[in-house]
């Protein structure tokens, strides 16, 4: 499996799931051009869309592959596409269920026996015990860290990395060259981590055997 961080919250992830030549793709909360940079041209076979807000739900700059429209998703619920389980979770943009920013889903994607858990725009300093047990074990968490009252910042991430114990988080959502969004800055939550350095990728290559046996990595990605 291949994970790409296109900026924002927006990931691409190649899975071997589906038959055939190409592995099948699926793209996270592509965002406008008004967010102050381009997104790249990406194919997807499923289109997720975490919340209708303009950083998050440019389905039109997604194709399709095959010249065939993606399977959308942007609502709660259980679907299976392709081979691929996903599960839309229901949770709050904001830590006032939703008066200030509305509704944020958390998606769960399960494909080559890996659990993904993509947090979107979540607000919520805390997750509740019903929303623990839907999200369950999570091999690779996706988690929002600029704060600056558009979502998690650095504490309230830890927080919620502590509740949910993946084996691999991705900060996203942060301050970056352009962004015309206010946001907190990556070193901010690295500190609150406790690392001084890490050391970024360009992408995510990983197979179920290279997780971590024990503890927790924080793994960062370039966004290209």
């Amino acid at each position: 499996m291949k994970i790409t961080w296109r900026g924002q919250s927006c990931f691409q992830i190649l899975s071997n799931s589906k038959k055939g030549d190409k592995p099948l793709s699926i793209v996270i909360d592509p965002f406008s051009e008004e967010i102050g940079f381009k997104l790249p041209k990406m194919e997807a076979d499923i289109l997720l869309v975490t919340h209708n807000h303009f950083d998050h739900n440019n389905v039109k700059g997604v194709f399709g592959v095959a010249e065939e429209t993606p399977f959308l998703i942007n609502s709660p619920g259980e679907y299976d596409v392709g081979g691929v389980y996903i599960q839309g979770i229901p949770s709050w943009h904001d830590d006032s269920k939703g008066k200030d920013k509305g509704q944020n889903i958390i998606y769960l994607i399960k494909t080559e026996d890996f659990k993904i858990c993509h947090l979107g725009d979540l607000g919520q300093k805390e997750l509740s015990e019903k929303e623990l047990e839907e999200i369950g074990e999570v091999d690779i968490l996706m988690i929002p860290v600029g704060g600056d009252g558009a979502t998690l910042d650095a504490k309230d991430a830890a927080h919620i990395i502590s509740q949910v114990e993946p084996k691999i988080a991705i900060p996203m959502h942060y301050n970056l060259p352009k962004l015309k969004l206010k946001l907190d800055e990556l070193d901010l939550f690295l500190r609150v981590m406790g690392k001084k350095e890490v050391q970024a990728e360009d992408k995510l290559n990983i197979k179920k055997k290279d997780l971590p046996e024990e503890g927790f990595q924080l793994i960062v990605l370039n966004q290209v």
